[in-house]
């Protein structure tokens, strides 16, 4: 298993009983989780079932889910007239016969309640219900469409990841070799500076010995090369885990920001500062990452 991203696509389709429906549902970043949800009128019933089953899937992310309707024509209910109010309206237009035109057969049909479905109320209770059921399960199987879709994502995230920890461990390998050799590089950058000012002066070997010292302990960058080291043990651990990472690796790359800004700050060699600052376009690039992780 590996870590999950948040964007991605799905779409599932199936019909029932002659309704044709259609779920598309689209994920990218969010801070959190929320789901916007468009359905027909009349089947605001099934949001809540719907938010529940989101929720249960995923922690972050933003969600847009829209629902499709469609009756088949030839699966639609028996449709019956009624005559008896169809002969009542015409009956009631006799009295302005011959003020106005006679009612034609199209314009009866076309009131309110003379054209009728045959589907009884408890029949038509039934099918509603079936058809949410249908509903719900086509959902619940978007949803699952848009796992595959993120954890897909996820893959090429950590992949990413991989190579970034891969960079932050060859960086700190090179500044390790760096700093062993920064009290023997600071001891001649001393001895060199005070001949440069005093060549006649005659340098106390101990004296000088001291001062190296003192210059190599203000820029000793050990401590932060094993928290950085640490850190990019830490990643290699996150992204190999399904459970969301997206928030520790938020923050594992604030940590890491800190250590390397800290490592440039204490350097007093260019070799190490170019390492320094290259480790800095590594994290940025996890920091950039990690806001597409769950």
């Amino acid at each position: 298993m590996t870590i999950s991203g948040m964007t991605g696509f799905a779409r599932t389709e199936g019909d029932h009983v002659g309704q044709r429906w259609i779920w598309e549902l689209k994920s990218v970043n969010g801070r959190g989780l929320d789901l916007k949800l468009r359905t027909p009128p009349g089947f605001d019933a099934i949001e809540p079932v719907a938010r529940a089953a989101t929720n249960a899937k995923f922690k972050r992310g933003s969600i847009q889910a829209s629902l499709s309707l469609a009756r088949d024509p030839a699966a639609a209910p028996p449709m019956k007239i009624d005559l008896a109010l169809a002969e009542r309206l015409i009956a009631a237009g006799e009295q302005f016969k011959g003020r106005a035109a006679k009612p034609r057969w199209d314009g009866i049909l076309a009131v309110r309640g003379v054209v009728q479905s045959e589907e009884g109320a408890v029949q038509a209770d039934e099918e509603r219900a079936a058809l949410e059921a249908a509903l719900i399960a086509g959902f619940e199987a978007a949803l699952d469409g848009l796992a595959q879709a993120r954890q897909a994502e996820g893959r090429s995230l950590a992949a990413i990841f991989s190579e970034a920890a891969d960079k932050l461990d060859t960086g700190i390998g090179a500044a390790r070799t760096c700093a062993a050799a920064a009290p023997t590089a600071a001891l001649e950058r001393i001895r060199q500076r005070l001949e440069s000012l005093a060549p006649e002066l005659k340098i106390d070997p101990q004296r000088l010995a001291q001062e190296a010292a003192i210059a190599a302990t203000r820029a000793d960058v050990q401590e932060e090369l094993e928290r950085l080291s640490a850190h990019a043990a830490e990643l290699r651990s996150l992204i190999t885990k399904p459970e969301p990472a997206g928030r520790r690796l938020d923050f594992l790359s604030q940590e890491l920001t800190r250590e390397a800004n800290t490592l440039c700050s204490k350097s007093s060699d260019l070799e190490l500062t170019r390492i320094g600052l290259d480790l800095k376009t590594v994290v940025d690039q996890i920091k950039e990452q990690a806001a597409n992780v769950e």
